[in-house]
C-alpha cells in the first residue's frame, strides 16, 4: 500500500478570489477526484481551521492499494484537470509518498 500526502499553501489572492474562497475551490476539485480509480482506499481532504496555527492551507491524505493504483490516479483525467487551478492558486506544494505493509 502507498500513502500519498500532499499539502498546499495558497496565495492570499489568486484567480479573482481570496485564500478562503480558493480553499473551497481546491476542496471541490479534490472531491471530484475521489474514487476515480480502482485501488483508492482512503481519500481525506483537510482545510486549515481558522484560529489554529497551520503552515499549510489544504492537505490531501490518501491511501492506494498499490503503486500502480497511485500512478493511475496521477494520470486520471479528473486529476490532470485539477492541476491548472492548483498551480495558479498555490505558493507552495509538498508531497510525500511512502509504502505501508499490507493490512
Amino acid at each position: 500500500m502507498i500513502r500519498h500526502i500532499v499539502m498546499w499553501k495558497l496565495k492570499e489572492h489568486a484567480e479573482g478570489a481570496d485564500r478562503q474562497a480558493n480553499m473551497q475551490k481546491v476542496r471541490q476539485l479534490l472531491e471530484d477526484c475521489r474514487d476515480c480509480v480502482p485501488g483508492m482506499l482512503e481519500f481525506e481532504i483537510g482545510l486549515a481551521s481558522e484560529g489554529c496555527e497551520a503552515t499549510y492551507d489544504v492537505v490531501l491524505n490518501s491511501l492506494f492499494e498499490s503503486r500502480e493504483a497511485l500512478e493511475a490516479y496521477q494520470v486520471h483525467p479528473r486529476h490532470v484537470a485539477s492541476k491548472p487551478l492548483m498551480s495558479a492558486v498555490r505558493t507552495e506544494r509538498q508531497c510525500m509518498d511512502y509504502e505501508l505493509p499490507a493490512r
